[in-house]
C-alpha cells in the first residue's frame, strides 16, 4: 500500500502543477513535498512528473497513478470519518460567479462530495455583487466572486488575479474607432474596470454586445464582435489573451474572494475549506 502522505503530496502537486503551490496548499515546506514525490518515484519505479523551469506536468506514469492515489486518500478520509462517528450533514446554498463554474468549481464540489457525502448543494451562478447582497438578505451562505482590489467589505481574500484583455483571432480593432466591449449588465466588477481602463487611456469604447451569461460573452467575443476583460487564469477556452501592440490599457487586478454567513462549523465551513484550499494556493 502506498503511503497516504506522499499520496497526498502527489494530487496537490498534479493539481496545482506547482511544487510551491502544493506545500502551501499542505501546509508544509516545499523541501518535504519533494522529498515525498521523490519517494514515491521510487516506489512507482520512475518519474511521475517531467519538471522544466516553467512547468510542471504528469508522465505517463504519473497519469496511471491518479486513480490510485485518489482512491488511497478518498479510503483513508472515509475510515477516518466512521471511527470519529460524526459527520457533516445538511444544506449548503452557494452563490458563484459564472467565471468560476466551468473550471474551478466541479473540482471544488468533487472535493465536498468525497470529503462529506451527505452534505446537499444549492448552486446559484450570477453576478459578484449580486451574490454578496444576497448573503446580506440571508438568502445565501457562501459566496466565490470577484471584487475591485482593496474594496471594503469583510470578505476573505483568497488571491489577486491579473486583468488581461481577450478576445479571438477574429478579433478586429479599428484605428480611430471606439474600442468594441462584449459587457456584462451593470453592476459587474470587470466591466466597471475595462470602461474605467479604456476612459482613464483616453480611449472611446461602444457596447457591441451586451450578455448576462459566460457562454453568451464567449460566444460573442469568439465571433469578434468585441472584446472584454477577464481573470488570466479563467480565461474561456476558444478565447484568447490579446497582445500588447493592440495598445489596450492595463485593466489592473481583481480579488477572488469569499463571503461566508457567520458560519464556523456545518456544511458552508466544509465547503468553505474545499474553496479556500483551491483557489487560496497562488
Amino acid at each position: 500500500m502506498l503511503d497516504s502522505r506522499l499520496c497526498r503530496s502527489f494530487l496537490a502537486v498534479a493539481e496545482t502543477r506547482s511544487f510551491t503551490a502544493a506545500a502551501r496548499r499542505l501546509g508544509v515546506g516545499q523541501p518535504t513535498v519533494s522529498q515525498h514525490i521523490r519517494r514515491l518515484e521510487r516506489e512507482a519505479g520512475g518519474l511521475l512528473f517531467q519538471r522544466d523551469t516553467h512547468a510542471v506536468d504528469l508522465t505517463a506514469r504519473g497519469q496511471a497513478m491518479l486513480g490510485f492515489a485518489q482512491t488511497i486518500v478518498d479510503t483513508e478520509e472515509r475510515a477516518a470519518r466512521h471511527f470519529r462517528g460524526t459527520q457533516v450533514r445538511g444544506r449548503v446554498r452557494f452563490g458563484v460567479s459564472e467565471d468560476f463554474v466551468l473550471e474551478e468549481v466541479p473540482e471544488i464540489l468533487r472535493r465536498l462530495r468525497r470529503s462529506h457525502p451527505l452534505v446537499d448543494v444549492e448552486l446559484h451562478v450570477e453576478l459578484s455583487d449580486v451574490l454578496a447582497r444576497r448573503l446580506a438578505e440571508g438568502r445565501l451562505d457562501l459566496v466565490l466572486g470577484k471584487r475591485r482590489p482593496g474594496a471594503p467589505g469583510p470578505a476573505r481574500v483568497l488571491r489577486r488575479e491579473p486583468l488581461v484583455w481577450i478576445g479571438s483571432t477574429a478579433t478586429v480593432l479599428e484605428p480611430g474607432q471606439p474600442v468594441p466591449l462584449v459587457q456584462y449588465p451593470m453592476p459587474s466588477v470587470t466591466r466597471q474596470l475595462a470602461v474605467e481602463a479604456l476612459e482613464h487611456a483616453g480611449l472611446e469604447w461602444r457596447a457591441a454586445c451586451l450578455t448576462s451569461s459566460l457562454t453568451g460573452l464567449r460566444a460573442a467575443a469568439a465571433a469578434g464582435l468585441g472584446i472584454t476583460v477577464h481573470a488570466r487564469s479563467l480565461v474561456p477556452d476558444g478565447l484568447i489573451e490579446l497582445p500588447a501592440h493592440l495598445g489596450l490599457p492595463d485593466p489592473g487586478e481583481v480579488e477572488f474572494m469569499l463571503l461566508l454567513r457567520d458560519a464556523t462549523e456545518g456544511p458552508a465551513a466544509a465547503l468553505a475549506d474545499f474553496v479556500v484550499a483551491k483557489l487560496g494556493e497562488e
